[in-house]
């Protein structure tokens, strides 16, 4: 959703740049010129055009339902696109610490993947939940115990508000061990 963002933010951007140079172009033009046409935008038309409309005419009142449908959604994603930081324990009442679930899964993930029977894994969490997906060589039955006592045993020692569920999953792998 970020990533949405980030790319609606500059086209907004340049869109509301490129309007503003059309108005002062325009403008520049009427203050050179007041006897001459515009230069890039059809004023005259847009406003003859515009004379006729009222509030009740369907044009403006459907016009009035895309902004309004555009600027819900626009504030819609930017309010789902927020951080989803991990509160962690507060060293003292006045001081809020958080931390990012990439954080945790880079943590979770180092301890996993240093661990031997595990030959690769990836993790990913959230404030709720640490799901990791372990490969071994040896059975998954065995080494899955393992991992979920080495993913508990991580999580316990970082300074968490509120423990995360943990899911793990192990697969087995073919190869040489």
């Amino acid at each position: 959703m970020r990533l949405l963002l980030r790319v609606l933010a500059p086209l907004l951007g340049l869109l509301l740049a490129v309007v503003g140079l059309a108005v002062v172009v325009e403008t520049v033009t009427l203050w050179v010129s007041p006897t001459s046409s515009p230069l890039i935008v059809p004023w005259p038309t847009w406003q003859a055009a515009a004379e006729g409309l009222t509030w009740q005419s369907g044009g403006v009142r459907a016009a009035a339902i895309v902004v309004g449908v555009i600027g819900l959604f626009v504030l819609i994603l930017g309010l789902v696109a927020r951080r989803h930081d991990v509160f962690l324990a507060d060293p003292v009442p006045e001081v809020t610490v958080t931390t990012s679930p990439r954080s945790i899964a880079r943590a979770v993930g180092h301890e996993v993947r240093a661990h031997d029977e595990v030959v690769s894994a990836s993790v990913v969490a959230s404030a709720k939940k640490v799901t990791v997906k372990a490969a071994t060589l040896d059975p998954a039955a065995e080494v899955r115990d393992t991992v979920r006592e080495l993913v508990e045993t991580t999580l316990a020692r970082l300074p968490l508000a509120r423990r995360p569920r943990v899911a793990v999953s192990v697969t087995t792998t073919k190869g040489v061990k």
